[in-house]
């Protein structure tokens, strides 16, 4: 038998994009619904060559569904999750209302999928930050072969991060720009287009935001306490995919070969590192991929046992949905999820 899934803020990038990839990747769901707030009640939206109309999540029967991969904000989980979790259905959450409670696994699959064990103690399973997810995936199989003590890394994200609002802030800007029209700041703190913001998220005591302190959090959460990581998230005027560069220093010597021909064979993630113009990936070329690409494999010689590499995934895909249908994949295949 199948599984009984519902997509809670199907109207959003995330939601459309989880509903495009549970169709892809095949899926074993005997039921989707998709699930939104009142005044997006009855909009439709694509799963493969089918039409969804939205359902009123107020009046939805959770007890109906075993899984619900809800993407619609950390408040909104907050208020729904303990609710849903309560009919008897697992959630997996996109935003980072979960992310450090203690009984609720954060997880990359290609990291560490055997956390998923511990959904039985909340019935819910954390979805970790975009960028936060393509640097596990790439840092991992270093991390097991020569163990890292320290990251430092800066970040390219793009505008799709922060939602339709921030795409839409993009578009209009650079089309009024070109036309001298103003680009007044909505979504974002300053101008957008062909401008760098060096700042995601609200800013904290010491300094740094709070998406660079979940960087650093979740890090130690999925991947290791101890590793010692730093982080500066810019916004760029790049509609989808993230980049990072991630400067490491490592316990144990690798050289850039290994470390090339260890990532090439490590799950989630593909190589182009070519010493030439053009050898290398892009957000651009990352759009609509399944992989984290790693580029740029270089020895830092200013640390002892230093590797640097670039790292771009597609944010809507890697960086949230597909991240969050390989956790329903990772459940499925333990038996965690309830049978119709």
């Amino acid at each position: 038998m199948g599984v009984r899934v519902a997509v809670f803020g199907a109207t959003g990038a995330v939601g459309k994009e989880m509903l495009t990839i549970l169709e892809e990747r095949l899926f074993p769901a005997d039921a989707i619904h998709v699930l939104a707030s009142r005044k997006s009640m009855g909009k439709e939206v694509s799963y493969g060559d089918r039409t969804l109309k939205c359902v009123n999540v107020d009046t939805f029967d959770f007890s109906t569904v075993d899984l619900v991969l809800m993407s619609a904000g950390g408040d909104v989980s907050k208020e729904w999750t303990p609710k849903i979790t309560k009919a008897g259905a697992i959630v997996v959450d996109n935003s980072s209302a979960w992310r450090m409670d203690p009984d609720v696994p954060l997880v990359v699959p290609e990291v560490n999928p055997e956390a998923l064990d511990g959904v039985t103690k909340k019935r819910i399973v954390a979805n970790p930050n975009c960028s936060t997810i393509q640097l596990m995936v790439a840092l991992k199989p270093l991390h097991d072969r020569a163990k890292i003590l320290k990251v430092n890394c800066a970040t390219y994200q793009s505008v799709s991060g922060a939602g339709q609002a921030g795409m839409d802030e993009l578009w209009t800007q650079t089309k009024g720009i070109f036309v001298n029209d103003h680009a007044d700041p909505v979504a974002f703190t300053k101008q957008i287009a062909f401008n760098v913001i060096p700042h995601i998220d609200v800013f904290m005591e010491d300094g740094s935001t709070k998406e660079e302190w979940k960087m650093v959090m979740e890090t130690k959460k999925i991947l290791d306490p101890k590793i010692k990581l730093f982080a500066t998230c810019a916004r760029v005027p790049v509609f989808v995919g993230h980049s990072i560069a991630a400067h490491i220093e490592l316990e144990n010597p690798l050289s850039a070969k290994e470390a090339r021909a260890l990532l090439r064979e490590s799950p989630g993630l593909m190589v182009i590192d070519k010493h030439e113009d053009g050898g290398y990936m892009t957000p651009v070329e990352s759009v609509g991929e399944f992989a984290t690409f790693v580029s740029r494999i270089r020895e830092d010689p200013t640390v002892e046992n230093g590797l640097a590499l670039w790292i771009v995934a597609d944010n809507l895909r890697k960086g949230a949905a597909l991240n969050a249908v390989q956790i329903a994949e990772g459940l499925n295949n333990r038996g965690l999820l309830k049978r119709s």
